[in-house]
């Protein structure tokens, strides 16, 4: 039982203890004794959900789950026992590909369903067993997304879009353009042309421009094709349908023109919308890649096999799928424990920090429980499989995939302005083409206006203003040291109302290490004894010799600080600490109680020393022999120097909150401080998650964390950012990292994402103004298709320069 458990469990009258399966809070086990408070309802796993249930009861818990909701869970309805997979997908361009290509996955056989995240290029699907998703994978493939395992296949996608830009654009596209340059602009224009258009070298150079065009629309442009026609068959017209009617429309009608001897062609228009859609789409493909492998280090670290226990001194490797409660499985040392369970063998130090964010192992001993996906770091135990069998790391898992999953980026926002911009530009451009029909033009230039429509609405302007706004912005960012992984930075960041930290390896720098060796206990004297080795070097000379032999985190911290180490004898490792002889004296390293079962008394002085250590959220290892306790080595890690000014410039009109897993008495420290609004300790993973959700309700949310554990509320909150020294899995989930490691550069985050804003503003109030006034004008005729694409290509070169501009 944890401290805060047993310090609440005291508290409560026997009547008042209830026994519930899930924290009301973060869905942990509760145990038998779950912690409870007449003024709050609801059973907790810790202290730390219950004191945020009481703090932020104004937010009901189902805020949570509408979040989680929010998109569609096409595997909700999958039967429990149904595998899950995860699959990278090349190629999804918008909304509408994550309703093609969940319907199209649910079709397979073995299939229950699937679900789509445009937000992260991944698919999860819900299948049985038994089933081969290679179906799956071909009859996607045959739509041109590529399908693959996440963690191996964002070099190849980065490659093959690489390819296509430079071969398209690169070489056919600069060929057609410098044909145009040097032939057909000149003759446009009333030149003289430098050759006979109508005659064989005429032939040559339309057949050349032609054959150039075809690659760069139907090979660069093909992923822009692929999805105008998802769109057609999901029923959700998209900014791929225009740009792919535009750039389809001028080239058909430019090679009807040279079948009939015209020398007015349009191919010009084709390859240059083609390759400035392409480039946004490139970047945009570059930002999402980071979020592909936001699984990565909680899905490597999933268990698939465990050790059956099936007989006295037999044992099997089964899947754990295969587990049912009951069975007992063995866990060696330095193996994950494969689902959540009782300990009813042995006892090991327990490294839970990936799932519950506590930095010092934890000792379970029999009739203790643990949570799959924590490390038995010392010693083998054997573990009693829970009631639901299941794994408090695929939980984790679960949620990070919904969270990420359910985030959308501004580029969302312009497919949902194509579901009504599309229809009515499509729509205007037919009444155009009839109304000039109806008043007596011909059919060549009523098709002509009608075409000069759609290419002046090809939303290139609007295509661009997101990325080019938001590529400057990420290279502002690079330039302080801000390394930014999703547009959400620049949507959420400036309006943050609450900036949430994380503890230890955010606000501290997160290694144990020796911080203080208080010899007999007393800070400010050394009392030396008559054989004159009762000093700090030999204090933590002799700790260290026995301290090698454990696999502790303190342990090594202990011996680590050891400059010499003499020999030991007759080590043996306990679940407290270690014991041996060293130069002929018996020698007790660990934990108080481990001291005092081997005969030696704590003295007042002791006391006082562990307290003040514990009181300043470190730990206290006591070294004694010769029948007296010679030492006491405090463990731990500090506060990073820059902490107070970072929290002071993030404040003022914003709620700063810390939030950690480590004990209530690590963070009195940064309680008292000021600009500190509101201090949780004690909170699990699931319950950081739970707690953002709760904080929305004062508004947006940024979040600030560095370990595996921050990686739920990382990705929950609106805005998430991470420490350069962090863990892969929370570089993954969060928006931004801070390559620096350094807490100053939190609020240039901030300032680089007001002035990105601003530009993302300025730009699409600049695109949708072009589209104001260049709509009617081609509507009325006077534009012609040239021009349109000079139009065009004037309004987003208006969007590159605005977005090259300094951050103001």
């Amino acid at each position: 039982m944890s401290e805060s458990t047993a310090a609440a469990d005291d508290r409560r009258a026997p009547d008042e203890r209830r026994s519930t399966d899930e924290c009301t809070l973060c869905g942990l086990p509760t145990g038998d004794a779950p912690v409870t408070d007449g003024d709050v309802d609801g059973g907790y796993c810790c202290r730390g959900c219950l004191e945020i249930a009481r703090t932020l009861d104004d937010v009901e818990a189902a805020d949570a789950d509408e979040v989680r909701s929010e998109r569609k869970t096409g595997t909700e309805n999958a039967p429990e026992d149904a595998d899950h997979t995860y699959l990278a997908v090349d190629g999804m361009h918008c909304a509408t590909c994550e309703t093609f290509i969940e319907s199209t996955a649910a079709d397979a056989d073995g299939v229950y369903g699937a679900d789509a995240s445009y937000a992260t290029d991944m698919l999860r699907v819900a299948h049985d067993a038994d089933t081969d998703l290679e179906d799956v994978r071909r009859v996607l493939d045959r739509y041109g997304y590529g399908v693959g395992d996440p963690d191996d296949t964002d070099e190849e996608r980065t490659d093959t879009q690489l390819v296509r830009f430079l071969i398209g654009g690169g070489v056919f596209g600069m060929m057609v353009m410098m044909w145009y340059v040097l032939f057909l602009y000149p003759s446009y224009l009333g030149f003289e042309p430098l050759v006979d258009l109508g005659g064989f070298d005429g032939l040559y150079l339309f057949g050349n421009v032609w054959l150039m065009s075809s690659i760069v629309l139907f090979y660069t442009g093909y992923p822009i094709l692929r999805g105008a026609v998802v769109s057609l068959r999901a029923g959700q017209p998209n900014m791929d349908l225009l740009v792919s009617l535009a750039a389809v429309s001028s080239y058909c009608y430019s090679a009807v023109a040279v079948l009939v001897g015209g020398t007015h062609v349009y191919f010009d228009v084709t390859v240059t919308i083609v390759i400035v859609v392409t480039v946004g789409n490139y970047y945009e493909d570059r930002i999402k890649q980071r979020a592909t492998s936001g699984l990565s280090e909680l899905t490597s670290a999933h268990v698939d096999d465990a050790t059956r226990i099936t007989g006295d001194d037999d044992h099997e490797t089964v899947p754990v799928e295969d587990l049912v409660p009951g069975d007992r499985v063995l866990v060696r040392p330095g193996e994950r424990v494969p689902v959540d369970g009782t300990v009813v063998d042995g006892s090991a130090a327990i490294d839970e920090s990936l799932i519950t964010g506590e930095s010092i192992p934890k000792t379970r001993r029999s009739g203790d429980p643990v949570l799959g996906g924590t490390i038995a770091s010392d010693n083998p135990i054997v573990v009693e499989v829970g009631t639901d069998a299941t794994s408090t790391l695929d939980r984790l898992v679960e949620r990070l995939w919904q969270i990420q999953s359910s985030r959308s980026g501004i580029q969302r926002l312009a497919d949902k302005l194509a579901t009504l911009f599309v229809p009515t530009v499509l729509a205007l451009a037919v009444v155009t083409t009839g109304y000039h029909l109806v008043t007596g033009s011909t059919v060549a230039a009523a098709l002509l206006t009608g075409l000069t429509v759609l290419i002046v609405s090809c939303p290139c302007a609007l295509g661009l203003a997101t990325p080019l706004a938001v590529a400057s912005g990420i290279r502002e960012a690079a330039d302080r040291g801000i390394v930014v992984a999703s547009d959400a930075v620049f949507e959420s960041v400036p309006d943050a109302d609450v900036v949430v930290f994380d503890k230890t390896g955010t606000l501290t720098d997160g290694a144990m290490t020796v911080r203080d060796v208080l010899v007999n206990g007393d800070a400010d004297t050394d009392v030396d004894d008559a054989d004159g080795v009762d000093d700090t070097d030999a204090v933590l000379a002799r700790a260290g010799a026995l301290e090698r032999f454990s696999a502790h985190p303190i342990a090594a911290a202990v011996a680590d600080a050891a400059e010499e180490m003499p020999d030991a004898e007759d080590v043996e490792t306990h679940d407290r600490g270690v014991t041996g002889v060293v130069d002929g004296e018996q020698v007790v390293v660990g934990h108080p109680t481990l001291v005092e079962s081997r005969g030696v008394a704590l003295t007042s002085s002791n006391e006082s020393a562990m307290a003040a250590a514990r009181d300043a959220g470190r730990v206290p290892v006591v070294v004694a022999w010769g029948g007296r306790v010679r030492g006491v080595i405090v463990v731990g890690d500090t506060p990073r120097p820059e902490w107070e000014t970072a929290v002071a410039a993030i404040g003022g009109d914003r709620d700063v909150v810390i939030l950690t897993g480590d004990d209530e008495r690590a963070v009195s420290r940064f309680r008292a401080d000021p600009n500190v609004t509101e201090v949780f300790a004690g909170v699990p993973p699931q319950a950081k998650r739970e707690t953002i959700e709760r904080l929305k309700s004062r508004g947006t949310v940024a979040m600030v964390g560095d370990g595996s554990n921050d990686a739920l509320a990382l990705a929950a909150a609106d805005i998430g950012i991470a420490l350069g020294s962090g863990t892969d899995l929370a570089g993954d989930a969060a928006d931004a990292v801070l390559v620096r490691n350094d807490l100053d550069a939190v609020p240039e985050v901030f300032a680089v994402a007001r002035g990105t804003n601003r530009r993302l503003r300025r730009n699409l109030g600049w695109a949708f103004l072009y589209n104001a006034v260049a709509v009617p004008l081609a509507a009325f005729g006077l534009l012609n298709p040239l021009f349109a694409a000079v139009a065009m290509g004037t309004s987003s070169l208006i969007v590159v320069a605005n977005s090259a501009r300094s951050l103001d």
